[in-house]
Formats: C-alpha cells, structure tokens, sequence
C-alpha cells in the first residue's frame, strides 16, 4: 500500500523546501529514499531532505564504471554530510560481466544499464514507500512532463511515491542554491560535462540545450532507471 500524501492538494505551486516540509508532516515515518549520482541537483536535494531525515537512506548505483573523481566526491561528501549511503552492487562483477558479455556498454548499452543500474536500483527500492529523486524537468526532452510527485509501480508490483522537489528548477538556480549554502560540485563540472554518468557513456554535450546529449554518445537519453516504473496517471 502507497503511503497517502493526499494532504497535499497540489504539489506543483510549492517550493522544494516546501514540500520536503509538507510531505514529512503528512508522512514522517514513512520509509523513504533518495536515489542520488552525487550531481549536482542531487546535493541540493539532499540538503533540503537532510533538515527532516537526517538519516535518510542514500542509495548510490555501484556500477563499477564511474569516473574516478565521482567516487572519491561520494566519499568525501558521505564523510562531511554524514550520509547513510547504500552503495547498490550489480549481481556480477565488471570482471565477470566483461568475461560473459564482452565490452556491453559499447555492444549493447541499455543491456548494460538494465544489468547494472536497473535490476540493482529495483532491489534497493523494495523496502521504501517514498522515493525521492534529483530530476528536472529541464534535464531532457524526456523529463519535460514530470511532475513533483507521482505514483509508480515496479515491475515487481512495488508501489511508491516518487518524488522530484527540484522538478521545476533551472540549471541556474541549482546553482545559485549551491553557491548560497556552500555546497562543493563534482569537479567533473569544471571540466565542462553537464551530465555525469558511467565513465565509458558520458562525453562531453554538444547541444547546449540538451544536457544530456553527451550521454552514451547521443544513442539514447535514459538509462532506464527512471523509465522502469509505471507512472500512474
């Protein structure tokens, strides 16, 4: 059973810390996550829901691909936050993986992503009712419908509330939230990506208003980690 935010008319108007606030006053035990790439918007979210769930479950996709630079920003910002992170771990190995299959991400990327991001991320959410996310609406042609709060069940049968606080915020003012409450980037943004990824699949973008056309060489635009569930209309 889907925990009930049905005390929230209308998400839409409010304003993320409004709405973190909102939702923990109507749910404050309900099992909650967030699903987080240590991106930007995903700091800024989780500064906002650490005032309210300061122990919050913050499950990171271990694919075994990263850049470098992205675990060693995980790991520091775990430290300094105080995180409860859950590194979620693929089934196999890249060892393992690259034995049986080969070099997937190249010969067949979304089998890839299915194997170590889908299938690792519908596991690790089994146990929640609330899955918060850093997504916008800006992000891609493919997140321009979103809404702040939906329901969604797995393929499993697990239903839950997903929930995207910055659904309608810019890049600028992701930024600007940074810049005021002093919150470290991925230092992969210095370096001009707009979009950080698996190492492999992400380049730099080369369409400034597509931020994710440098992922997985302009092929596709979603991992899958957020087009696995049905939304509820």
């Amino acid at each position: 059973m889907t925990t009930n935010l049905t005390l929230i008319a209308d998400p839409e108007p409010l304003s993320a810390a409004a709405l973190a606030a909102a939702i923990f006053s109507a749910a404050p035990s309900a099992p909650a996550c967030f699903t987080s790439s240590f991106q930007l918007e995903d700091m800024v979210v989780l500064h906002h829901l650490l005032r309210h769930w300061p122990q919050i479950p913050v499950i990171f996709l271990e694919t075994g691909y990263h850049f470098p630079e992205t675990l060693v920003y995980r790991d520091r910002m775990a430290a300094e936050w105080n995180l409860n992170l859950i590194n979620a771990m693929p089934l196999t190995t890249v060892a393992e993986q690259e034995a049986s299959r080969g070099l997937l991400y190249i010969v067949e990327p979304s089998a890839c992503c299915q194997a170590r991001k889908v299938e690792p991320l519908m596991r690790s959410l089994q146990p929640f009712d609330l899955w918060f996310t850093g997504l916008r609406r800006e992000q891609s042609p493919t997140r321009a419908g979103l809404r702040k709060i939906e329901d969604h069940t797995t393929p499993s049968g697990k239903h839950l509330k997903k929930i995207s606080l910055l659904a309608d915020w810019n890049w600028a003012q992701v930024e600007a939230y940074a810049a005021l409450h002093n919150i470290p980037a991925l230092p992969l943004y210095a370096q001009g990506y707009t979009s950080i990824g698996c190492q492999p699949c992400t380049t730099l973008s080369d369409d400034p208003a597509n931020p994710r056309s440098g992922r997985w060489g302009g092929k596709k635009l979603e991992c899958g980690i957020h087009t696995f569930s049905q939304k509820s209309e």
